[in-house]
């Protein structure tokens, strides 16, 4: 598997050759750098651990110093392991946007926007009650009946009401490389990925 982990930075539309429109994610991914190398002979499997972001020195703990000393690099915010990693870099080098070709297929991980405690027209698109009748005052959005009252006595589990909502881990497939600027470490995904601009997103292949 061959990983990046990189920063949202928006999103856009480009045109190909054709005048076709394709509505694209801005990702700048990378420079990472290879932290620690995990082997079946010394941890029990194969995995790459990589760090990206800048951190300075006087908010890390000591043994985050101590760590990324070992790879000869700063202390870093954002940290990840990659299990059986295609990638042959070892501790120290650096992974950049160039692991990825334009045309290939990736996945993209990231944390989507919170959207805090939401009733149930907005958490799972119920309708409300329609219009207002005798009797009825301010329930064009309650949830409605929850449960029987002598049978079940209980309310089941699963049963949609209003709750937190948003800030989960998602992973979107089947988006596509559109472009890539190596230059600037700017790789562009087509449609929309998980997360607000400026959130850390984790793209693998």
């Amino acid at each position: 598997m061959k990983s990046i982990i990189g920063k949202k930075i928006g999103m856009t539309s480009i045109f190909d050759a054709s005048g076709k429109q394709t509505a694209v994610t801005i990702i700048e991914a990378g420079p990472c750098v290879v932290t620690q190398k995990k082997t079946v002979d010394t941890d029990g499997y194969n995995a790459l651990q990589i760090a990206f972001g800048d951190k300075k020195e006087k908010h890390s703990v000591k043994s985050e110093i101590n760590h990324f000393s070992k790879a000869q690099t700063s202390p870093k915010k954002f940290v990840q392991e990659i299990r059986d990693s295609e990638i042959d870099k070892h501790v120290g080098e650096t992974i950049t946007v160039d692991i990825f070709v334009e045309g290939d297929d990736v996945e993209v991980v990231g944390t989507t926007k919170g959207k805090g405690f939401q009733g149930v027209v907005k958490r799972h698109g119920f309708k409300g009650v329609g219009g207002q009748s005798h009797g009825q005052h301010d329930r064009s959005r309650a949830p409605g009946s929850i449960g029987n009252s002598s049978d079940a006595s209980r309310v089941f589990k699963g049963m949609r009401m209003g709750g937190r909502m948003g800030q989960d881990r998602v992973t979107m497939k089947g988006l596509k490389v559109v472009k890539i600027f190596a230059e600037k470490n700017y790789i562009l995904v087509s449609g929309s990925v998980p997360g607000h601009n400026g959130s850390i997103v984790l793209i693998q292949k």
